[in-house]
Parts: structure tokens; sequence; C-alpha cells
């Protein structure tokens, strides 16, 4: 398994890292995140990521893995503490959210804390991150970032005080590219890739009924890439190549409850990246196609 130097930081990240969204939301098993996760870091897997707000997601990771924290980096967010729909940006809050999430994942320092898709207007304030240089100056962190989109990430771009962006990039998501990437990278930041395979949304043959999926199958409908209409095995490498070529991406998180899955994945990137003249192609249907509504989706 490749793997890149996040930008100024001193952590070699595996290309494809694990995300611990759908093993909260899906409600898999204790037993099977073990099964999962030992198998992903048997297979080179160096990053898990997740949030506080990922229903037993931080519980049912540190129970598996606690054991081997040196084999991996660890990464979680706040801003969430009791649900995903209920923000909290009170620096106590965020300072407590944190500890709680060190005592969940049974470690003693996280590798990164991010601030879960805080709006523009709380990052102004400045008190969040306030709080997260806070949490790393006691030790319960090394590195700080921001999890979010558009404009409110540019915005943390431009403060300089984040180590590491967390952003959507994929063939159904690519506003990242052109609006945050190049500084991103002008910054040196790590740069990691949320929503890489944009829910798989093409493999439904209508509208979905989770409308976490719509706005990514609505504009696949529009997009029409002739990928998604063939083998979906061959779908989800191209679209997973295609995230890993953007410039600038280091890892790209994918979730999953299936033991096995990640280490299928990564087996897809054995041939590298996509040809320069298949990235372009969706680069210039993406442009011809996109409206400015089409904004990167939390």
């Amino acid at each position: 398994m490749e793997k890149r130097q996040m930008g100024k930081t001193d952590m070699h990240v595996s290309v494809l890292g694990f995300g611990g969204a759908e093993i909260g939301f899906e409600g898999a098993t204790p037993q099977t995140v073990e099964q999962l996760l030992h198998d992903a870091l048997d297979a080179g897997l160096n990053v898990i990521d997740t949030a506080e707000c990922y229903p037993h997601s931080e519980e049912m990771i540190g129970q598996a893995v606690a054991d081997r924290r040196k084999d991996f980096y660890l990464f979680t967010k706040c801003g969430h503490p009791e649900h995903y729909t209920k923000e909290d940006w009170r620096p106590e809050s965020l300072l407590h959210s944190v500890e709680r999430s060190l005592r969940r994942l049974r470690t003693d320092r996280l590798d990164l804390i991010q601030l879960h898709s805080c709006s523009e207007a709380e990052l102004r304030k400045g008190d969040v991150i306030n709080a997260l240089e806070q949490a790393r100056q006691r030790g319960w962190t090394r590195y700080i970032g921001y999890s979010g989109d558009s404009s409110a990430a540019r915005f943390a771009i431009e403060t300089g005080r984040f180590d590491v962006l967390q952003t959507s990039v994929s063939i159904a998501d690519q506003e990242a590219i052109d609006l945050t990437l190049p500084m991103a990278r002008e910054k040196q930041m790590g740069m990691i890739a949320k929503r890489p395979l944009a829910n798989v949304a093409w493999r439904h043959s209508k509208k979905p009924d989770n409308s976490y999926h719509v706005p990514y199958w609505e504009r696949l409908q529009r997009l029409d890439y002739d990928f998604c209409r063939g083998d979906p095995h061959q779908a989800v490498e191209t679209a997973l190549r295609f995230t890993l070529g953007v410039p600038g991406v280091h890892t790209a998180i994918v979730g999953t409850t299936k033991p096995g899955r990640w280490r299928e994945n990564a087996e897809m990137l054995a041939a590298g990246l996509l040809p320069a003249e298949t990235f372009e192609r969706i680069r210039t249907r993406w442009r011809a196609v996109a409206e400015q509504s089409w904004v990167g989706q939390i």
C-alpha cells in the first residue's frame, strides 16, 4: 500500500484510510469491527478516522485496536458532542469532547483532532481554533485540522492555523479541486478526501430513499459517466483512482461494515493512478455540467 507524507506533518499515511461513520450508523457489531480493522491493518492500512458523533464508533475502534496503537494514525472530530444534528462550539465543550474521545478510543494522544463541519462564522470568532490549540498544548493531540467544505474550508486554510484539511473530493464532488486544494497545497497542509466514492450513488437505479445519498445520485444522473453504467467493480475502481489522482490528496477515507472490503478496495489501487486522459475526461465533464449550487457536500 502506497504511503504519502501528509503535507508538512511527519505522518506518512496509507493512500486508503478507514472511515468510522458506517460502523456507527449501520450498527456494526464489535466483533465485526475487530475483524474488519485487524484485517485492514494487516493489509497496510495506517489511518483510522472517526468522530465523537458517530454512534459507538470511537468505543468500538478503541476496543478493537487499542493494543495496536503504534500501527496506525488515529484521527477524530469534535463539535457535535451528543448527536450529529446538534452543534456545540463552546471551547469548554470541545475540550471535554476531546478528553472523552481519548477515553473512548483508549489512547493518551490523538494524531489529529478536527473541527467537524464548523461554520465560517464560528471559525471567524476564533474561539474554536483556540480550543483545538489548547488541546494540542495539553498533549491530547499532535495536529489539528478542519473537516468541511466550500467557503468555510477556504477560510480555515487562510487562517494558517490548521495542519490538515478534510474535505469532499469525488467524481460527483469537485468544487474543492479549484476552490481549496491549491491553497492547501501552497500551505503544505495534509489533505484527507472524504466521501471519495460519492456514496457509490450510481448503484441506485432510482432515487435513493436515504437523503444522504440523494445529492450525489442526482448529480451523477446529469454527469452520466460511461464507467458508471458498466461493471460496478470497475466504477468503484475508477472513482477511487480519480480521487487519489487529485493533486494534493494524501489519503482517501472509505467506510465499510464488511470485513475484507477494505482489502478489496486497496487491491484496486495496484494499477496506480488513472491515465491522464481518463482523469481529464472526468474533469471536463464536470466543468461542462456542474452547476454553481454543486458545492462540497458535508
